[in-house]
């Protein structure tokens, strides 16, 4: 008696499920993004009669001072003479270099202190400087 050789079954992987489980995939990464939201000092903004937004907000490095005179840059604590060497850094950064400057300075803060910011930033090359204020209402 001769056997019959069975036909071999064919291994391959079922992808009529693989639309439905990127797609869902893609839904979960989209829910559970966070993005990172400057978190700075208290800070109470001047009033401005004109105000002209930034065109982006890339290659911008933010440099909040409040009115405790605490200086912050990429949330870390910093005194007056540290400014040089990070704005340096940031400024000469070859990936991806800091543009502009924006001051977040809170109105009681004294004019001295924002003076010895900005000879910091002179030092550093970081001539191109944004105030933030908000709108006078």
């Amino acid at each position: 008696m001769e056997f019959k050789k069975k036909a071999e079954a064919e291994a391959t992987i079922p992808t009529s499920a693989l639309p439905d489980i990127v797609f869902l995939l893609l839904i979960f990464f989209m829910v559970t993004t966070v993005f990172k939201e400057f978190t700075g000092l208290q800070v109470t903004l001047p009033e401005a009669k004109q105000i002209t937004k930034l065109p982006g907000k890339r290659d911008v490095a933010y440099i909040w001072i409040d009115r405790t005179s605490n200086i912050s840059i990429d949330d870390k604590i910093v005194d007056v003479p540290q400014i040089f060497e990070i704005m340096w850094a940031k400024r000469n950064n070859p990936v991806n270099p800091t543009r502009v400057t924006s001051l977040r300075v809170d109105r009681k803060v004294k004019m001295g202190l924002l003076s010895d910011v900005q000879e910091e930033l002179r030092k550093a090359d970081c001539l191109s400087v944004n105030y933030s204020a908000k709108p006078a209402s």
